[in-house]
């Protein structure tokens, strides 16, 4: 048995993936980087390998041929971005000879949070409301549509909370909480959140995202243990759960990479039915992507301590290095991938 890679050369997710594979006395995985895929040249793997797709990283190379040429750390681009990945994706699944261990088109969807959005809805995950935005005003029209104060503005194909903006509108003010910074004439991540109070950089901010596409979600309010908010990230592996991080923060983003820090899992697993409504609708949100190898599901514990919401379903949400399995076996997310292909997965 053989294994291949579509990611980055020397990127932590193939690194920790082919030290799964070695452990357990595998060849070497095959490594397809994603710089070639998108350049347009030949691909190939050995014939017959398990062909495992993973995210393109923090590789400039590859996000200037995903978005075009400028400052890897720029917000927006999104729309760009997603047509050459999706491109990309069908590249890969053309590869003769290979087993796809993660459908193309599921990865497809999950990158689409607004048909992400409905797939979830409509398998009666739980999930916010929302509704999609093309400008400033519409926001704010949609809002005082549906007497929302507080929403989630997510662009369509953003991922780790790039351009994401926690926004309150009250009394004739704005609250906007965002990772996103005014820099030398361009919008760009940072790793500190900040607030914006000025309604016309705030609408400048949306204005600049939203010819991308834009995904509004309802506020959930979160549950806070220590006076931080927190969710938790829930890796499935062949649809079943089997490891989750609690992410606390005292902003908005929950993010570990935005501050966010990891919290005590038994905050979660000590109250009575809350745990095993958590893993349910982990696995529920699993199983509208059937074909997925591994999902990373984000899911919310309400205020009350009792109602849960999924807030994102993410294709490459297994990167939690150091964090053992539910079952006590000491396998890592990685490693509970190998040995689910290797024994039940079909």
């Amino acid at each position: 048995m053989r294994f291949a890679v579509v990611g980055t050369p020397g990127d932590r997710r193939v690194t920790l993936f082919r030290d799964a594979v070695l452990a357990r006395g595998l060849a070497e995985p095959y490594v397809i980087a994603w710089r070639d895929v998108l350049a347009g040249r030949e691909l190939e793997a050995p014939e017959g390998a398990l062909l495992r797709v993973d995210s393109p990283g923090e590789d400039p190379r590859a996000d200037a041929l995903l978005r075009g040429p400028g400052e890897p750390a720029r917000v927006g681009g999104g729309a760009a971005w997603y047509r050459a990945f999706t491109a990309g994706l069908e590249r890969v699944a053309a590869i003769p000879g290979v087993r796809l261990l993660g459908d193309v088109g599921e990865i497809g969807v999950m990158f689409d949070k607004r048909r992400c959005h409905a797939v979830l809805s409509g398998a009666g995950v739980p999930v916010p409301e929302g509704f999609a935005a093309g400008s400033y005003e519409e926001l704010r029209d949609g809002m005082a549509t549906r007497r929302w104060a507080r929403v989630f503005v997510k662009p369509a194909h953003g991922s780790s909370a790039s351009g994401v903006i926690a926004f309150q509108a009250h009394a004739g003010r704005i609250h906007a909480v965002t990772s996103a910074t005014w820099t030398d004439g361009a919008w760009c991540n940072s790793l500190r959140v900040r607030t914006i109070t000025d309604e016309a950089q705030a609408q400048r901010l949306v204005d600049f995202l939203a010819p991308d596409g834009l995904h509004v979600e309802q506020w959930f309010p979160k549950a806070a243990s220590g006076g931080r908010a927190f969710d938790l990230r829930v890796v499935t592996v062949a649809g079943r759960p089997t490891h989750a991080v609690v992410r606390t923060s005292r902003s908005p983003m929950t993010n570990l990479h935005l501050g966010g820090t990891r919290g005590d899992l038994e905050t979660v697993r000590g109250r009575a039915g809350l745990w095993e409504r958590v893993l349910e609708a982990a696995a529920k949100a699993a199983g509208c992507f059937p074909n997925s190898l591994s999902t990373g599901v984000d899911v919310m514990v309400g205020s009350d301590w009792r109602s849960v919401a999924v807030a994102e379903v993410n294709a490459f949400g297994d990167l939690l290095p150091g964090l053992g399995d539910f079952s006590g076996h000491g396998r890592d997310t990685y490693a509970e991938q190998v040995e689910a292909v290797l024994t039940t997965w079909t």
